[in-house]
Parts: structure tokens; C-alpha cells; sequence
């Protein structure tokens, strides 16, 4: 880690990480090799493996034919890590389907026995020192724990000689959901699970002066803001789209604090993100609230939809009945704006998904910070629609707006970057 940082007591948070210099916008202020990492299913074949490129022509493991790799050399880094699915997916066939935080749970303890001393990705923070917080847990946590500790043991016992005694994987699993991320691409895609402990030691705030990107399977941490010589370090763990009460809830829910920042303090952007619509007689506070619920169930009710035909149904039902009171600016009517966006990608459905995006990419702008993933990743979808539907001055223009956000949270020499600036290019 760069001599740039420290962890320091965080008065009322416990440990944080510090800026021992000034660090300008756009900055990097350290990077962060994952402890481990795993691929997601759905994009195997797309990404190699073992360095997460993205690349066509990938070779396949010649045993599981499942995973893709770059060349023999990507494919003999992940064999110690491979080998233990690799015989068990033969085995199971299609009834191998441990989830994601199993599998990378597996790599986790594979790695543990191999590696005595402090790793590159533990300069700061050890893995053994996580919080798993499991004095908070509730009931339907502790029951997902047991499914992932259940399915560790059926997928994984054969490969993964002398797990770790219950106790020690209930705290691992609690570890990992709190302080686990998710790797995603420029679009916001998933592509994976990973643990970065020296990024974990950073903590939350709803305005955040950092963001973290990745490259490959590195984490890297770039200033938003700038930050001053004995300032803390603060990450945001959530989207920032919703209202100050929602993202209390959520934190509290998944990371068990009570945020406290300028922004949950001031609350400066509620307002405008709780946008009601003008109309003839105002609506009482009680419908306004009952809305909020509804949309608040809707939300929860996709998490758990499957098809997506029903998905882009419940978008439209919902966004007619919220549209009666509130507007198209709503955090809410955009929530399922950006649903309904996806399922047209889905499906497919060019002229539909830009139409959505058209409607979110400009409120996005000004409810979220101003060097946001959510919005570059929104510009980008929207610039990549346009191009595609031969609308070509359109396409650049959105494009540039994605590319000037992603200069500052990608940094200028990323293959990202160097992408967006080679569509942009061949429009000249």
C-alpha cells in the first residue's frame, strides 16, 4: 500500500483509513490485489478465470469444460483454486450449484491453507480481523448462513479436506457478507465476489470522497474529491440513489450501523429525490407515505421475480399507479425505470431501453454524486443504444459523458477508458 494512507482509531466507527497527504481528484490513493476471488457463472466463457480479462477465443479447462482462460499460464494460476470445483462439477454435473458466496468461501479457506503470512491484500487490515458483527444477526440471516455452511460441506468435503470446525464457519460466512464486494464491469455488470481486506478497512459515507473500481481482480481506490493531509477515507458501501431513510435502513439491515454522515445529517438531496407531482390539490402526507410503501414492496418483490415478461409487467403497472403522484424525477419511478430498462436490454428492445434511459440518465446526474458509476455506467448504456440505432451525434455526446466520469473513477489508463475512447473515435 502506498505510503499515501494509514489506519487510525476513527473516533465513534471504530478503524479507519487516513490520508496522510493531500490527494487530488482523479488520483489514486491505493490498490488492492484481491485475497480471493471467484468468477460468476453466467460469465464464464465471456472472462478468463483466473484475471477476469474479457476477450474472445478464451480456452477451456479440458476436464470441466467449464472454465475459460486467457492462455496455460492463466489456467495454472487458478488450478489450486480450480481443482477443488473442477473434480466436483464432473461429479455433480448439473447438480452442482453452490452460490456464489460458497464458492468464494471454498477459495478462501484454500487460500488460508496455503498462505502463513500477512498477504499483498492485508497490508492494513487482516482477514482475520473482519467484523462478522454475529451478536446482530436475525433469524433469516442466520438461516442463509446455514444453507451456504450446509451446501459448503455437499459440494465442497470431498475436495476441501478438514474444513473448519461450525462455529469458525458461521463467523466466516457473517465475515463475508459484511465484508465481501462485488466486481463489476463498466456497465455495472456483475462479473464476480472478491475480498479486498485493506479496502473493507474503509468506512461508509453518503457522500463519499473515494470510489473503487476495478481492474481485473484489483481493487483500486480514486479520489472523487479532494482530501486533505489527517482526513479519513470514506467509500460508499450502497447506492446513493435513495432517500436519506432508506439508505439508513439498509445499512443497518446489512451493515449493522447507523449512519451519520453530512449527508444523512443535512439530508440536502431528499427533496428533490422525493419529488411529488404539482397537482390541483396536494396529496396528504398519508397517500405520499402509502406510496412510498408501495413502491418499497414492488422494490422487494422484483428481488424476488424470475421472469422477466413479469418483471417488465409490475414496472409498468407500478410506474402508472406512482406516476399519479409522484413525477418521472422520483428516486422511486426511476428505480423502476432502470427495471424496466434491463428488461428491454433483455429482451432486446433497443428503442424501449433508450427511451428509459433518456428519462433517467438526467435526473440520475443530480441525485447521485458528482463522480458517480451509476451515472457513467447510465451515459454509457444510453451513448452504446444511440450508436446501435445509427444515431451517431447523440451517441458521442453521451458517450463523452460517460468518458469524463470514468477518466476520474477508472483513471486515464484503463482499458475501460481506452475502450470508450476507441468508440468514440471510430464515429469520427
Amino acid at each position: 500500500m502506498p505510503t499515501g494512507t494509514e489506519r487510525f482509531d476513527s473516533p465513534g466507527k471504530g478503524r479507519g483509513l487516513r490520508a496522510l497527504r493531500h490527494f487530488a481528484v482523479g488520483e489514486l490513493v491505493f490498490a488492492c490485489p484481491a485475497y480471493s476471488y471467484v468468477l460468476t457463472v453466467n460469465e464464464r466463457g465471456a472472462h478468463c478465470e483466473h484475471c477476469f480479462t474479457r476477450k474472445e477465443d478464451l480456452s477451456k479447462c479440458g476436464k470441466c469444460k467449464q472454465a475459460f482462460y486467457c492462455n496455460v499460464d492463466c489456467q495454472r494460476g487458478d488450478w489450486p483454486m480450480h481443482k477443488m470445483e473442477c473434480v466436483a462439477m464432473c461429479a455433480y454435473g448439473e447438480n452442482w450449484c453452490p452460490s456464489e458466496t460458497v464458492r468464494l468461501v471454498a477459495r478462501m479457506i484454500q487460500k488460508q491453507k496455503s498462505t502463513a503470512e500477512r498477504t499483498p491484500s492485508e497490508r492494513l487490515l487482516l482477514l482475520k480481523e473482519f467484523e462478522s458483527h454475529l451478536d446482530k444477526m436475525d433469524s433469516e440471516k442466520d438461516e442463509m448462513n446455514q444453507a451456504d455452511i450446509a451446501a459448503l460441506h455437499h459440494f465442497y468435503s470431498k475436495h476441501l479436506h478438514d474444513l473448519p470446525g461450525e462455529q469458525a464457519l458461521i463467523e466466516l460466512f457473517a465475515q463475508v457478507n459484511c465484508n465481501g464486494f462485488t466486481i463489476e464491469d463498466e456497465e455495472l455488470s456483475h462479473l464476480g465476489s472478491a475480498v479486498f481486506p485493506d479496502v473493507a478497512l474503509m468506512n461508509h459515507s453518503c457522500s463519499p470522497n473515494v470510489i473503487v473500481t476495478y481492474k481485473g481482480t484489483v481493487a483500486e481506490v480514486r479520489a472523487v474529491k479532494e482530501i486533505s493531509p489527517g482526513e479519513e477515507v470514506f467509500n460508499s458501501y450502497i447506492d446513493l440513489l435513495y432517500p436519506t431513510e432508506d439508505r439508513k435502513e439498509r445499512l443497518l439491515d446489512s451493515y449493522f450501523f447507523t449512519c451519520e454522515c453530512t449527508e444523512c445529517t443535512s439530508k440536502s438531496k431528499d427533496k428533490a429525490k422525493m419529488a411529488i407531482k404539482k397537482l390541483s390539490t396536494r396529496p396528504e402526507p398519508e397517500e405520499i407515505q402509502s406510496m412510498v410503501c408501495y413502491a418499497k414492496n414492488v422494490i422487494e418483490e422484483f428481488r424476488r421475480a424470475k421472469h422477466y415478461k413479469n418483471i417488465l409487467f409490475m414496472c409498468e403497472l407500478s410506474l402508472e399507479k406512482m406516476g399519479t403522484i409522484f413525477t418521472d424525477t422520483n428516486v422511486y419511478m426511476l428505480h423502476m425505470m432502470y427495471q424496466s430498462m434491463g428488461v428491454c436490454l433483455y429482451m432486446q428492445d433497443w428503442d424501449g431501453a433508450m427511451n428509459y434511459g433518456e428519462k433517467i440518465v438526467h435526473p440520475y446526474s443530480v441525485h447521485y454524486p458528482a463522480y458517480s458509476l451509476n451515472v457513467a455506467s447510465m451515459y454509457l448504456k444510453l451513448g452504446r443504444l444511440y450508436l446501435g440505432l445509427e444515431k451517431k451525434s447523440q451517441g458521442v455526446k453521451a458517450l463523452k459523458k460517460a468518458l469524463a466520469i470514468m477518466e476520474v473513477a477508472h483513471g486515464n489508463d484503463h482499458f475501460y477508458v481506452a475502450e470508450v475512447k476507441r468508440e468514440i473515435q471510430e464515429q469520427k
